[in-house]
């Protein structure tokens, strides 16, 4: 195994560094493992963020990535309150058969040589056995099989609760509504958290239309939900009320944004914006942006309670705040004449601020 910090000189040039404090690059060539650990900030706590399992074009687009997903995740952090500061991972595999076990213990000794720098969890293509075995090579892992009357398990479903619970509230704001009773709803990705998404959506007595490149998870929302279908590239422009994307970032550009025919954009996946100007250009339009990394904190809310030893009650208590958050962003917004976007990066570079020695001496 074999883990390589990078320098600054290395990062400076690349596609979104932010002075992150520290960046890796892990190899292991037993098991084909390549990746990234990106620690952004640890002022308010070691860095906690998933493992991604993805496959990227090539190394610099991998890096973009995690040094985005990791600044998102120090901002996630710092807004839902947690004594967490930003990491994330993202790791590949070299060749084509891998054996899972072997390949993530390997990622858990990396993790291991950080000593409590960077602590991960799941992320997109991850799952909990995953975590399990890289937890025989660290203790610095969440999202392992919940014990009895304790959090844990797959984080997902408490990202959809909060994703739902942020959704009200953005009704609440720029619709003038308090129930979901009719209300249409695009979610783009059916994924662990866009499903479960749907499912409480649906129970709520929303209409649902949906898209995922997974044919089998279109037909079980489309049986289970009665959700209208549409084809994936076409689902963020669709006329409803709120798009909820739920796959992967980056899917509102500078030249798509103006397609979009909903009032509201709220939903779990990271880095939704391609570039902050995107957050504007919709605030101009007069469509109500919610912050992914406000309203998508339910999971590390879970991972954190159950890496600190804090209770179920915890989680349920910090999850039910997210509206609050949210609605304080979108006041906030208004009165500011900013994106919300913007909003939100203030606020959370703020709190991370405070927590600085150098701050806290002045």
């Amino acid at each position: 195994m074999k883990v390589l910090r990078l320098t600054t000189e290395e990062l400076v040039a690349c596609d979104g560094f932010d002075h992150h404090e520290a960046v890796y690059s892990i190899s292991d060539v037993e098991t084909g493992l390549e990746g990234f650990i990106a620690v952004h900030d640890t002022a308010l706590g070691p860095g906690a963020g998933g493992c991604r399992f993805w496959t990227y074009g090539n190394r610099a687009e991998a890096l973009s990535d995690v040094l985005r997903l990791s600044k998102a995740m120090s901002f996630k952090n710092a807004m839902a309150g947690l004594p967490l500061g930003g990491g994330k991972a993202v790791v590949w595999a070299e060749r084509g058969d891998i054996d899972r076990t072997s390949f993530f213990r390997a990622f858990g000794r990396a993790v291991e040589t950080l000593k409590g720098q960077y602590v991960t969890a799941e992320d997109v293509g991850t799952r909990i056995e995953d975590m399990v075995a890289v937890s025989a090579e660290t203790s610095f892992v969440s999202g392992l099989p919940a014990q009895e009357g304790q959090p844990g398990g797959d984080p997902s479903p408490k990202t959809a609760h909060g994703v739902f619970l942020g959704i009200g509230a953005a009704v609440k704001f720029a619709l003038s509504r308090s129930d979901m009773k009719g209300l249409r709803v695009a979610v783009q990705g059916l994924g662990s958290v866009g499903f479960h998404l749907c499912e409480e959506l649906h129970r709520a007595g929303a209409e649902l239309v949906v898209a995922d490149i997974d044919e089998a998870k279109v037909r079980a929302a489309a049986e289970k939900f009665h959700a209208r279908v549409v084809r994936a590239p076409d689902i963020l422009f669709e006329p409803v009320d709120v798009v909820a994307p739920c796959a992967l970032g980056g899917v509102l550009t500078k030249e798509n944004v103006s397609r979009l025919n909903a009032k509201i954009v709220a939903g779990a996946a990271n880095n939704q914006l391609s570039s902050d100007q995107v957050g504007e250009l919709m605030r101009l339009r007069g469509i109500l942006y919610a912050p992914d990394y406000v309203i998508n904190a339910g999971g590390i809310i879970q991972v954190a309670a159950e890496y600190l030893g804090l209770s179920s009650d915890m989680v349920e208590e910090r999850i039910g705040m997210i509206p609050m958050s949210l609605q304080q962003i979108f006041e906030e917004s208004n009165w500011r004449h900013q994106s919300t976007n913007h909003v939100a990066d203030t606020l959370a570079r703020t709190r991370l601020a405070g927590s600085h020695p150098a701050a806290a001496a002045v």
